[in-house]
């Protein structure tokens, strides 16, 4: 399996979308009903749609300063994206045909890399309670206990606040 981790590019916005609506719906959002869960995935609940104003939405929510992809050089598709800044994870999603293959960890590795080359010496997050052992495994650190707010139109959705120190 050749998987390359390199910048995200404008084009990767329908499939970037696709595989995290699909990602964050499955691992992350099981535990709410069906119409909640719509709310909770906010514009990628309109992942799938060909419509260029749902495309646009996307492709706006997924610009951030840092967006790395995990591409599978064989099929020539997306398994993978991580979007951050200097400091803070945004989000990170792997499918889920590719869990535990170490694609998290070289997108992880990589945004590490370029949050120290940026001169900062620490990254906080707001963890997934799905991912948070994954991110132990990693180094990151609970600094809080698990909190509740908003995500997109829906509200409750917990996460825990992590932090780890390069």
């Amino acid at each position: 399996m050749a998987i390359g981790i390199r910048s995200y590019r404008k084009a990767d916005a329908v499939e970037v979308g696709r595989l995290i609506a699909e990602t964050f719906r499955r691992f992350n959002l099981s535990y709410a009903a069906p119409s909640e869960q719509l709310k909770l995935l906010g514009p990628f609940r309109h992942a799938d749609s060909e419509e260029p104003d749902h495309q646009q939405r996307i492709a706006e929510l997924i610009d951030a300063p840092i967006v790395l992809v995990a591409e599978d050089e064989v099929r020539q598709s997306i398994v993978g994206v991580l979007r951050g800044s200097p400091g803070r994870l945004h989000s990170l999603f792997v499918h889920a045909s590719h869990h535990r293959r170490g694609i998290g960890r070289r997108l992880m590795e990589t945004f590490e890399r370029r949050v120290r080359s940026a001169g900062h010496t620490k990254i906080t997050m707001q963890a997934t309670l799905y991912a948070v052992p994954f991110y132990q495994n990693l180094g990151y650190r609970k600094s809080t206990s698990v909190r509740s707010g908003p995500c997109f139109d829906g509200t409750g959705f917990k996460y825990q606040p992590m932090k780890k120190v390069l």
